[in-house]
């Protein structure tokens, strides 16, 4: 073998092992491309299902604390009915004892009155009595007078703690409390004056009862 044969084959081996690298580079290449493609298609899946989780994990705070305010909620609305209800029981217990308390006031509205009336009955019983004992007359008579004279008092102060009081003979006509049924000549008085009281008027506090019936001068 000549020296120009040898040089050509040691070319054509060259380029045979520079093809084989070139191929084996090539298979490897693709073979990392491959394997990154991979990585990268499982890298977003991997995201993805982290992310997935996350939002899991929010949601179920989100509705624990929806759940718990929820029942707080609840919790104060029980209290407010409760208490509503013994708002309402406490009104409705009011509002019968002010009832009973008005019907009362109502119906025994006259018994001080009553219990002031009695001495008055028994002024009168004790006058009563005086007239069945023997003895003078004049004494039973003076002692018959004293007993209608104290009842008399004692009526009218009964009366008077009870806002009831006469009209007064000595007050100047007044159209409202009295009741002139008489004019006559007078030099005592003035024109239109009372002369006389011809029956006793009473008031009650400041109201009218009975008008006195009076006569006037001329």
């Amino acid at each position: 073998m000549n020296k120009k044969t040898k040089l050509i084959l040691d070319i054509v081996t060259l380029i045979c092992h520079n093809v084989v690298i070139f191929l084996e580079e090539g298979v490897n290449l693709t073979i990392m491309s491959q394997t990154n493609d991979n990585e990268l298609k499982e890298e977003p899946q991997i995201n993805e299902e982290e992310n997935n989780e996350v939002n899991a994990e929010e949601a179920n705070a989100e509705a624990e604390a929806v759940e718990n305010e929820f029942d707080l909620l609840q919790k104060e609305l029980n209290e407010m009915k409760e208490k509503y209800a013994r708002v309402h029981a406490d009104f409705d217990n009011i509002k019968k004892r002010l009832e009973r308390e008005k019907y009362t006031a109502v119906e025994y509205s006259n018994e001080k009155f009553a219990k002031d009336m009695i001495p008055v009955l028994d002024a009168l019983d004790g006058a009563m009595k005086s007239i069945d004992t023997d003895g003078d007359k004049a004494e039973l008579f003076d002692k018959l007078k004293e007993g209608i004279e104290l009842t008399h008092k004692q009526f009218l102060t009964s009366l008077e703690k009870h806002g009831v009081t006469l009209v007064a003979h000595d007050e100047p006509f007044d159209p409202n409390i009295h009741n002139a049924v008489q004019a006559v000549d007078s030099e005592e008085v003035e024109s239109g004056q009372i002369v006389q009281t011809f029956q006793t008027g009473y008031k009650y506090k400041n109201r009218p009862l009975r008008e006195a019936m009076v006569i006037v001068a001329n």
